[in-house]
């Protein structure tokens, strides 16, 4: 057997590991069968600004069922940018949603919170949401902050003027109206110093609505996409799909219909200001048939999730990803195992923005402790996929020699150069053999969790804001407020 070896002084394998679930040509299928479906079906639409943009940009309208030529689809992913980046509340470029760079933070909307003192599930209050950012403002693998809850009273305002104080990480966040999101902006902008200075340096982007899967555009959705891309702001508008029940139960059919209600944002974003960036969103979870629940869970939910990243790659777009998920209802081995998998296969896909870590209960409840576990996932998920440096450094060859054999490697100057690099340290697994762990009191994976979460929020101040800027946000709030009580 003949051996060629390459000879270079300095040369990688493996600088990261990805996988792909479709091919080029399953991409190109897909994205044609998406042309073909809002050619010949169409889609519902339920505002009057954006009938008239598809209207004059030459679509075929009958009442509210438009039909999109697909000359106009391909003119829309010409122009939306392929990268979308987003920074810190002091401007400093932090998140570059491109090719297969993932960032991990929480999601939002839950109803329900785990209490760290009681054990029990309640309904979220906004000091949860308070907590929650401060929490993710220290977590080295939380990279964007996300509510991790669904206030009941002006949800969106309340859960950013909670963040904004938090942390300086960026955020993503919601609108429940396009008042709520205007709203939302003015906070941002005063915290940016303006409203230009926060286009220029964007630290939020806006999960801006959904349609109403299939292919049905309601107009409040609608009308904070087009508020928001005519700001310029950052916007997600994922198709979240039930398969076999508001999709097609097959995932290349579920990816078709929701890559076509995207496209229809994506057009609609780009006819009302080109170039306006746009994070492509095609999320789906299983409908168990037993159970009638949407599972976060199911290896369904992730493989779908990572089919719609590689067509957001196909066409050049930043992509939305979910990780970090569960269906059960306490913290537990299921957990666990179902957090792992979905971020692994989050990270290995590509995904650019991926949300969701401490989602438990199918997406009803957000729990801290479940959010640091997912940290401490995303740490050993992002050394597996960062791969193997292979260079004349590492292959050390002359290391090798020189403690030659029967020696060790405890004290070259190689190892203490190299292991705080090669190694992944774990913050609350533990390593300690049986007789450590016994006599420092036999703590649980949940008990660490647990004091780390109080830690955290005992220990940990982030960067405030200013007094003036403090007082601006607020003023913003009580006006919000004041227009809810009015409405």
């Amino acid at each position: 057997m003949t051996i060629n070896r390459r000879i270079e002084s300095n040369y990688k394998t493996n600088s990261s590991i990805q996988f792909q679930v479709l091919s080029d040509d399953q991409c190109e299928e897909i994205l044609l069968s998406a042309f073909e479906v809002l050619e010949r079906t169409g889609v519902e639409i339920h505002s009057e600004k954006a009938l008239e943009l598809l209207r004059d940009s030459g679509c075929r309208i009958e009442d509210k069922r438009v039909r999109i030529p697909s000359y106009l689809l391909k003119k829309a992913l010409n122009t939306a940018p392929s990268r979308v980046v987003l920074c810190d509340r002091q401007g400093n470029r932090k998140l570059f949603l491109e090719g297969n760079k993932s960032y991990f933070g929480p999601g939002l909307t839950n109803p329900n919170f785990i209490d760290l003192d009681t054990n029990e599930r309640r309904k979220v209050t906004k000091q949860d949401i308070a907590n929650t950012a401060r929490v993710c403002d220290k977590l080295p693998n939380i990279d964007f902050v996300m509510s991790l809850a669904g206030l009941d009273k002006l949800a969106d305002v309340n859960e950013v003027h909670a963040m904004l104080q938090n942390t300086t990480k960026p955020i993503v966040s919601w609108g429940v109206d396009a008042e709520g999101c205007k709203d939302t902006v003015d906070m941002c902008a005063a915290v940016a110093g303006g409203l230009k200075n926060l286009q220029q340096n964007p630290f939020i982007a806006f999960y801006s609505g959904d349609p109403v899967s299939p292919l049905n555009h309601p107009q409040d959705s609608l009308e904070k996409l087009l508020f928001l891309t005519g700001k310029n702001i950052p916007v997600i508008y994922p198709a979240g799909m039930l398969l076999g029940g508001t999709a097609p139960v097959t995932i290349a059919g579920a990816i078709v219909q929701g890559l076509a209600d995207n496209l229809v944002a994506l057009l609609l974003s780009q006819l009302n200001r080109e170039g306006s960036p746009f994070i492509l969103g095609i999320g789906m979870a299983l409908m168990d048939m037993k159970t009638s629940i949407s599972s976060y869970g199911a290896p369904e939910h992730s493989l779908g999730y990572a089919a719609g990243v590689n067509l957001g790659h196909y066409l050049n777009l930043p992509t939305f990803g979910t990780a970090g998920v569960t269906d059960s209802k306490i913290l537990d081995q299921q957990a666990a195992i179902e957090a792992t998998v979905s971020c692994y296969t989050s990270a290995l896909s590509g995904a650019n923005l991926i949300h969701d870590i401490g989602f438990m209960e199918s997406g009803m409840s957000g729990s801290l402790e479940h959010l640091i576990m997912g940290n401490e996932i995303i740490g050993m998920v992002r050394r597996i996929v960062s791969g193997v440096d292979v260079n004349k450094e590492t292959l050390a060859v002359e290391v090798i020699d020189k403690v030659g054999p029967g020696g060790h490697f405890l004290a070259s100057e190689h190892t203490n150069n190299h292991f705080k690099k090669e190694t992944w340290f774990p913050s609350v697994m533990d390593r300690q053999n049986y007789s450590s762990w016994k006599s420092k009191g036999e703590k649980t994976m949940k008990q660490r969790l647990n004091e780390k979460a109080r830690n955290i929020l005992n220990e940990h101040e982030p960067k405030s804001l200013s007094s003036d800027k403090k007082n601006k946000i607020d003023k913003i709030l009580k006006r919000a407020e004041k227009r809810v009580s009015n409405s």
